[in-house]
Parts: structure tokens; C-alpha cells; sequence
């Protein structure tokens, strides 16, 4: 075991050498992962064990976080905690991935050497929801008084705003 994650990790070397990677790497360092965060304070722990199985190099273990999203119903936070079983296959191929069994999933190398947050940071990107929602009723969304108008103003409004009102007229002139 590594006392400090390193940056960059050979997969292969780590599998041939059955090294452990545990600690936690800062949110922080994971700037794709912020693009959809409402915060990114906090950790991601990780524990992963780099083995051979036969010929083939692979990754187990397991990334924890909580990660603060917002919810698309209500607009609030919501924090999702993750709890990530990795089980990859190094790989350098497509040809060598689609060979693979259905217990891995590829984890498809160009260099020898990955940079470790990359790893995880895709991880967790792969099991963030496509529209986050809190488990409970969330609730309603409320709008600004401004923005509700009595029912005669809204029509006349409307109207004035319609950006195909222009062509209603020019239809109106030809004839």
C-alpha cells in the first residue's frame, strides 16, 4: 500500500506488483465532476487493489463520496451519496474490450501511465443521474408574484410579444 496517492499510476506495473491505492482524493482536483456540483467541498475515498487475473491486469475496489447536486424539481440541494464497486479490465484496445466477460468493464489505456483522479472522476461521472430528484416528495417550486399577471393583460401582452406578429401583419398587407 501507497502512503500517498500518487498522480500518475501504471496499471499494468501496479497489477504485476499487487499494489492497494487508499485515501482521498479532494473534489477539487476533479474539474469535470464540478461542472455539475453545486459544491465541490469534500473528499472522494477510494480503495482499489491492482491484481492479475491470468494475463489480465485488473482494477477492484471500491470510490465513495457524497456529492452535493441540485435537484431538477425543486431547485434545492440534494446530496448524493455513491458508493462505487470498480471492477475494470486494463485494456489497450477495442478489439481486447469486446473480448472481455461481462464481470469487467474496460478500462481502456493508450499511455502506460493514467492519472489517478481521472480514473475516478469517470467513475463517478458514469453513475450521476441524468436528473437528480430527492427520494421524498420535493417541494413545489415557487414563483415571483411579478411574474403573474391577470388573464386581459396577459393576451394583450402576449400579443405585442409574439415575434411572428410582424409576419401576421406583412400577410395582412399583401392582401
Amino acid at each position: 500500500m501507497l502512503d500517498r496517492l500518487p498522480h500518475l499510476i501504471d496499471p499494468i506495473s501496479f497489477a504485476d506488483k499487487q499494489r492497494t491505492l487508499q485515501g482521498q482524493i479532494p473534489l477539487t482536483k476533479l474539474s469535470r465532476l464540478a461542472d455539475v456540483l453545486l459544491h465541490n467541498n469534500g473528499q472522494v475515498e477510494i480503495d482499489l487493489s491492482f491484481s492479475k487475473e491470468g494475463r489480465l491486469s485488473v482494477v477492484r475496489g471500491t470510490i465513495r463520496a457524497n456529492l452535493d447536486l441540485e435537484c431538477r424539481t425543486c431547485l434545492e440541494a440534494l446530496v448524493l451519496p455513491v458508493d462505487i464497486q470498480v471492477n475494470l479490465a486494463v485494456v489497450k484496445s477495442m478489439e481486447q474490450a469486446e473480448r472481455l466477460s461481462g464481470e469487467y468493464e474496460p478500462l481502456m489505456i493508450e499511455d502506460e501511465k493514467i492519472p489517478l483522479h481521472e480514473l475516478v472522476e469517470d467513475e463517478l461521472l458514469l453513475v450521476l443521474p441524468d436528473f437528480p430528484r430527492h427520494a421524498e416528495e420535493c417541494k413545489p417550486y415557487k414563483h415571483s408574484t411579478e411574474e403573474i399577471k391577470p388573464a386581459a393583460n396577459n393576451v394583450q401582452q402576449s400579443q405585442s410579444n409574439n415575434p411572428f406578429s410582424v409576419l401576421a401583419k406583412l400577410k395582412n398587407i399583401g392582401d
